[in-house]
């Protein structure tokens, strides 16, 4: 039975979250100086592997799920014209998610992740953060459950995502908040909005920014201000795997934003994290940059939807069959360096 109070208690220091686990690390580590090959000759495909192993609590994780979890939220903030689309998109690309059709789909399948695409009350969007607070606390907490209980209890390695528009507007607002940075430096172009449109979104996130303050002690009353249900909802995805020693690819700027909040809560909630992609939003650079973390690639990338988290779970895959498969020195009967 689910603990519908988990949240609460979790935020509350009631209840006891995973560690890494270096016995594990150590092992995968002696086996990667075992391996046929020069001692950290495939670089960061190593680093990854012990990761894997530390997280997992095996010397040789599996891959045999990977689960992406894409969460859909809809924004009041939409009506500011913040965004080159309109609010109908977020619908109608659910829709296109659930017909297969979307990027992610794709790359999903490429990747043998499994995908879920979960939308959370579209037909009534947050409130227009500029002007009052997005959502109740109430409805940050439910939607964070809904995040919490979305994780499987089998899950190798967690990819997180989101969809809807106009929620890089909250996410740069959440991000100057957290770390109280300039909003103009950190506010980007989102799915590609005029220079008039960008002055805009500027100008709003600064309004917010006035409206409730820039310094929060609660992850719920800073996602409560700013946030959407679908940026909750990965948060509470997070605290999940955090919980139970999965870890996650966060894809890109909204994922990353919205899994920062927690570092409220514990500085360090987030070594469960791998960083998917650098997004081209300037805000993602400066986020990861403050968590101190090191994004697997850089495509230029910046679609969201999980689309990074998917392509990077390929090297995830690489770094795994690599240290799970391959022959030691002693097993191939290869001469080890002199």
């Amino acid at each position: 039975m689910i603990d519908k109070n988990i949240i609460g208690k979790i935020l509350n220091g009631q209840v006891q979250f995973n560690q890494f686990d270096k016995n594990y690390a150590n092992l995968a580590k002696n086996r990667q100086n075992s391996l046929t090959k020069p001692k950290g000759s495939l670089g960061k495909l190593e680093k990854y592997a012990i990761w894997m192993a530390g997280w997992q609590k095996k010397e040789r994780p599996t891959m045999n799920n990977f689960q992406c979890l894409v969460f859909v939220g809809n924004h009041g903030i939409a009506k500011r014209n913040v965004s080159a689309y309109p609010s109908e998109v977020t619908e109608q690309m659910v829709k296109n998610f659930k017909n297969g059709g979307a990027a992610v789909n794709q790359l999903c399948d490429l990747s043998n992740i499994a995908l879920s695409v979960i939308p959370i009350n579209l037909d009534k969007p947050t409130k227009d953060f500029s002007e009052e607070r997005a959502m109740k606390l109430s409805e940050t907490l439910s939607a964070m459950q809904l995040g919490y209980n979305s994780v499987p209890k089998k899950c190798d390695l967690l990819i997180l995502g989101e969809m809807g528009i106009s929620n890089t507007t909250s996410a740069t607002a959440i991000s100057c908040a957290l770390f109280n940075t300039p909003v103009k430096k950190w506010t980007g172009l989102g799915t590609g909005i005029s220079a008039k449109t960008l002055k805009n979104k500027i100008s709003i996130i600064k309004k917010g920014l006035k409206l409730h303050g820039k310094k929060f002690d609660s992850v719920i009353e800073i996602l409560s201000c700013y946030g959407g249900r679908e940026m909750a909802a990965i948060a509470g995805s997070v605290i999940a795997a955090r919980v139970r020693g999965i870890p996650i690819l966060l894809d890109g700027f909204v994922s990353t934003a919205s899994a920062a909040t927690l570092t409220i809560f514990d500085k360090n909630f987030l070594e469960h994290c791998l960083i998917s992609h650098l997004s081209s939003e300037p805000g993602h650079k400066g986020i990861i940059l403050k968590l101190k973390k090191e994004p697997i690639l850089d495509l230029n990338m910046k679609l969201g939807e999980a689309s990074g988290g998917a392509v990077a779970a390929l090297i995830i895959r690489a770094a795994l069959v690599t240290h799970n498969k391959m022959a030691t020195f002693t097993e191939a009967a290869v001469s080890k360096k002199i």
